[in-house]
């Protein structure tokens, strides 16, 4: 079932924080400062994002860059090009140099591969003051006690299950927005980069030839609960940003489903708080 699965309290302030940080892109809040910035490299995006001294919005930007693949980084020129463009705008738009930030990776990702984004933004002229998983910086904005909290990214499915607010288990599995784009461009004989907007601004209207694809990513994580009922599911990211995506989860699960508006914000927020 789809329904209000936080406290009122809590619904509000995580849906407080996302709208107050959409209305940050490229527009600059008038911050308390020290400023802590985080890095997204995403499948499809490079996100920068930076929170105030009290853990409010204060800006954000991005980049389209395929540059990462199934949470590694695949273009790592091309990588350390787009966050040294988006350190130059940000910097230029914040009045401020900006000289370390956190940054994340899928869970289950290996070590090795880990380390080659901290390097990115080594590379960039960024100290990476920390590196974490983006279930866990995700959580950093929910703040979840108790349930599984689903990054939904590009390439990959990460869920993590909170008990008494330890996470108990974390892990990755492949498919995630891109297997939509790719199920869209097939379905309307488009190319997989056109179908990826398509799918963003008409989405309501793709939904039926979208659903096996949400119910993939849904069986996805019915797995990674090893099919018990974590009691919430909290879902994060850019991929299901599709009316209805929710629900379809919800509905095939069983289970209590929680969606946002802005989803895409919650871990590039929750990096930067990290």
């Amino acid at each position: 079932m789809l329904m209000r699965t936080q406290t009122d309290t809590g619904l509000a302030r995580v849906q407080r924080f996302l709208d107050g940080a959409a209305a940050r892109l490229r527009e600059p809040s008038t911050p308390q400062v020290p400023l802590r910035f985080g890095v997204d490299l995403g499948t499809a995006t490079v996100v920068i994002a930076a929170v105030d001294a009290q853990g409010e919005p204060v800006y954000w930007d991005f980049i389209s860059a395929q540059v990462v693949r199934d949470g590694v980084v695949v273009d790592f020129h091309g990588a350390v090009q787009a966050v040294r463009q988006l350190k130059a705008s940000s910097e230029a738009a914040l009045g401020m140099e900006i000289e370390a930030a956190a940054t994340a990776h899928p869970p289950a990702v290996p070590v090795s591969d880990c380390r080659a984004c901290a390097f990115v933004l080594q590379q960039a002229g960024i100290d990476c003051r920390s590196l974490v998983d983006e279930v866990t910086a995700a959580n950093a904005i929910l703040q979840v006690k108790d349930g599984a909290v689903v990054d939904v990214g590009g390439g990959s499915t990460g869920v993590g299950v909170f008990r008494g607010g330890e996470l108990a288990t974390l892990s990755d599995f492949a498919g995630g927005g891109h297997h939509l784009d790719l199920i869209l461009a097939g379905a309307l004989k488009l190319p997989v980069e056109v179908a990826e907007v398509h799918k963003r601004e008409h989405g309501a209207e793709v939904m039926q030839l979208l659903r096996p694809g949400i119910e993939r990513v849904a069986e996805s994580v019915r797995r990674q609960c090893a099919g018990q009922d974590p009691g919430t599911v909290y879902l994060a990211g850019g991929a299901l940003q599709i009316p209805g995506a929710d629900a379809v989860i919800a509905r095939y699960l069983g289970w209590k489903v929680q969606g946002y508006e802005h989803a895409e914000l919650i871990t590039p927020f929750g990096i930067a708080l990290s």
